[in-house]
């Protein structure tokens, strides 16, 4: 969930974090996070840090990012050293946005479920915060499989269920269709003709930590709870959550940690 899902809340104070030009800037929708807007600094930096834990992971590599959204971390695998990065989103405005802002991604316009690529062209399919807006997710999982080659590697991020939407039938965020939790995204990534690697989750970190004590206990929900309430923000939590930084989170194993109090999972997975 971003703050755009419940109408993002008026701000007070400067917060340091200065935006992106305006006419660079893809809107925000509440569908996706973007960069560059200081009242939604928290949640796009939990997007960042999935993509800073795989930067390793890229050099010299043909990478396929489904669902590349506003194109920032296509970038960042760019700039890591992949021999050549190929974004594809269905939204019509962040292709446009992304071909705009970082001339040297190749960017389709395309279903997920229908990738345009060949079978076998490429070493890893990234897709973070994106399976959970996918109606036929065991499709799209086939797709991946199809267009990696033998040994490649499947990347996936996703609100863990149990701790996004607690206690709920359906999703809390209205632009998610089917969320999961840890057991249901190994079934679907098994099932799917894959090999676990890792089952990681991502948690706060000890600053992070501190601020949810700071604020009644958590962070996520002062944000939230203003932003229904159509509350203005106080200066203190604007400057708290403009300040995070991907480095607040961390990545941990699930053989280390609780998976299921994980806010987001993350696996690793292997085309067999």
């Amino acid at each position: 969930m971003t703050d755009a899902d419940l109408g993002s809340p008026p701000t007070a104070g400067t917060t340091g974090l200065e935006a992106l030009d305006t006419d660079r800037q893809l809107a925000l929708t509440g569908e996706r996070t973007v960069p560059g807007i200081p009242a939604e600094n928290y949640w796009f930096r939990r997007h960042e840090i999935a993509y800073r834990h795989i930067l390793d992971r890229c050099t010299g590599r043909e990478i396929l990012e489904a669902g590349s959204g506003e194109g920032y971390g296509a970038a960042m695998m760019a700039d890591a050293g992949a021999s050549s990065v190929v974004c594809v989103d269905y939204d019509t405005a962040a292709v446009e946005h992304t071909r705009r802002r970082y001339p040297g991604l190749v960017v389709h316009q395309g279903n997920l479920i229908d990738l345009p690529l060949a079978d076998a062209s490429v070493d890893l399919v990234v897709n973070f915060q994106v399976i959970e807006h996918l109606w036929d997710q065991a499709a799209f999982i086939a797709e991946c499989r199809r267009v990696l080659r033998p040994g490649g590697e499947l990347l996936i991020s996703t609100p863990n269920r149990i701790t996004f939407s607690p206690g709920r039938d359906t999703p809390l965020n209205p632009f998610h269709t089917r969320e999961l939790n840890a057991a249901e995204l190994t079934e679907l990534i098994v099932e799917g003709g894959f090999t676990l690697e890792a089952m990681l989750g991502v948690h706060h970190g000890p600053r992070l930590a501190a601020l949810d004590d700071k604020w009644g206990g958590s962070l996520i929900d002062a944000q939230i709870e203003r932003a229904l309430a159509g509350q203005p923000w106080p200066a203190d939590l604007v400057d708290d959550v403009a300040a995070v930084v991907a480095e607040d989170f961390a990545v941990l194993d699930a053989r280390d940690s609780d998976i299921d109090a994980s806010l987001d999972l993350f696996v690793v997975a292997i085309r067999d």
